[in-house]
């Protein structure tokens, strides 16, 4: 294994995802502006996360995926009538 090739700065950081509000701390390297009180009261770097294992098909057992920006749901709304079945 190669020395000297890992980071060293690693600190604790809050990942929210902000498609159910869901927020936990782990320690990671990411630079990020944002910032957020924890639930002990100290101020953490925040990272938005748009899906998670909390949110995500394959971990929550859900089919439908939530899109947070509405693609899904302008996609469906715009062809709705075109995946009918014919008679």
């Amino acid at each position: 294994m190669k020395a000297e090739i890992h980071p060293k700065d690693y600190r604790f950081v809050v990942f929210k995802d902000m498609s159910n509000d869901v927020a936990f701390l782990s320690k990671s390297t990411v630079k990020t502006k944002d910032t957020i009180v924890w639930e002990d009261g100290q101020e953490y770097p925040l990272v938005k996360l748009e899906i998670s294992n909390t949110s995500h098909p394959f971990f929550t057992g859900k089919m439908k995926l939530v899109d947070t920006a509405g693609r899904v749901d302008k996609f469906v709304s715009k062809y709705k009538g075109r995946f009918d079945k014919k008679k």
